[in-house]
């Protein structure tokens, strides 16, 4: 029985893992994907700009 104590957390990991990588992948794209583009897309212009505060504390 020893064995299946050893067996169960490596099972439990590679089953919690998939499913982790199922969810990823499920929640790319669909409905709020333009949002999420719109959004990542301001912040990158905002950055080149030297408008967001972390650009600006990062050079002091």
């Amino acid at each position: 029985m020893d064995y299946v104590a050893a067996l169960v957390p490596p099972v439990f990991m590679a089953i919690a893992f998939t499913a982790l990588v199922v969810t990823i992948v499920k929640s790319q794209g669909g409905a709020n994907k333009a949002k999420e583009d719109a959004i990542v897309d301001a912040m990158a212009r905002a950055e080149a700009a030297g408008g967001s505060p972390e650009a600006k504390t990062a050079g002091a």
